[in-house]
Formats: structure tokens, sequence, C-alpha cells
């Protein structure tokens, strides 16, 4: 099976957004764009994984999970990698707030030990809006800095739990399974949790 670690979104808070995306979305760009349901932010991408080694992952989650209390997200602002003018994905951009760098450092640290490489590169934080189709070309995304500029969303989301996903495929797009979650802040009985400054 194919997982991920993710943030979710309040799905009252993912009706709004994409609301506010929906002149981004209705512009004719050659764009697959993620479903409403679907919109999340990935913390660490594991790939496939045998079934018998998801239970380990939640273990691991549940640890790194224990030591941030939960906190508040910005969200907020347009972007594309790696560029606009030739756009592999769309984003929405994420503050990477000490809180959020914490709880990705205590997950690249607790998987470590079962096999997952920690990710040396800078993190940037967004949720995923859409991905550029393959054939598409650089002239058809002339007119994306106006569409990004006259998008007008933000938001300060509350975090109060990580979760596990499983991703399954399809020729319409990817579809996402929550198999585990786990609440921040909470360890076992004596168990220290190490306070973060909200943000």
């Amino acid at each position: 099976m194919r997982l991920f670690i993710a943030l979710d979104l309040p799905e009252a808070e993912k009706e709004v957004l994409f609301r506010a995306t929906a002149a981004l979305r209705g512009a004719g760009l050659p764009v697959r764009w993620v479903e409403q349901e679907s919109l999340h932010l990935t913390l660490k991408f594991l790939g496939w994984v045998r079934p018998d080694a998801v239970e380990r992952i939640a273990s691991a989650m549940a640890e790194a999970a224990a030591k941030t209390r939960p906190f508040d997200l910005p969200i907020g602002g347009l972007g594309a990698f790696p560029t606009r003018r030739r756009p592999r994905v769309i984003w929405l951009g994420v503050e990477a707030t000490p809180s959020l760098r914490c709880l990705k450092h205590d997950l690249e640290w607790t998987l470590a030990p079962l096999g997952y490489e920690r990710e040396t590169r800078a993190f940037q934080p967004h949720i995923t809006l859409g991905r550029a189709k393959h054939d598409a070309g650089a002239g058809e995304f002339r007119d994306v800095d106006a569409l990004f500029a006259a998008t007008e969303y933000e938001a300060l989301i509350p975090i109060t739990d990580v979760h596990l996903f499983r991703s399954h495929l399809s020729a319409d797009g990817a579809r996402y399974e929550r198999i585990a979650s786990s609440p921040l802040g909470v360890s076992a009985p004596g168990a220290p949790v190490r306070e973060r400054a909200r943000g």
C-alpha cells in the first residue's frame, strides 16, 4: 500500500478554500485539480509499504505527535513549483511555524529507525491545489500571476492531530483513505511533552 503522513484541514475550511479558488480552477489551465475532500498538508511521503509495517509506522507517528502540543497554522498565498511559467505543482502556502517544524523534525527521527531516510532538503510546507498535465506548455500559464493575485484566501487553522493516509491511485486521480490518527500532545502517563510556542 502507498502511504503518507499528513495534516488534514477541517471540512468547513476545505469548503471555504475550494470556493475561494473556484476562479483559478475555472480559468482553463491545463491542470488536474485536487478535489475538495483530498486537500491536505503532507509531512512525510512513505511510498509503498508492506501491510505488516503499518502498526510500527502508526506507533512512530504517535510518538512524534506526543511531543508537540496543538497549535494554530497560518495558511495563504499561492505559488508554484518549480516556477510559475512552467509549473508542475500549484500550491497554497503554509507558514513554517516553530511547532510545525518541530513536528516534522520529530517525525523524521521517529521514522528513521524503521528504514525511512531523514529528509535533508529544506522543508517547504504547502497544500497542493493541482498538478500540471504532462503535455502543458509554458504559454498556457501566461495569466497565472493575475489569477494568483485575484485569489483572496487566508486562514488560521487549528492543528490537533496528525494522520496516516493510504493513497489509492486510478486513472481519475488519487483518493485518500485515513487509516490512523494520533492526537498532538498526548503521550503515555509520565512521559514529558515539550512546551512549544503556539504557531
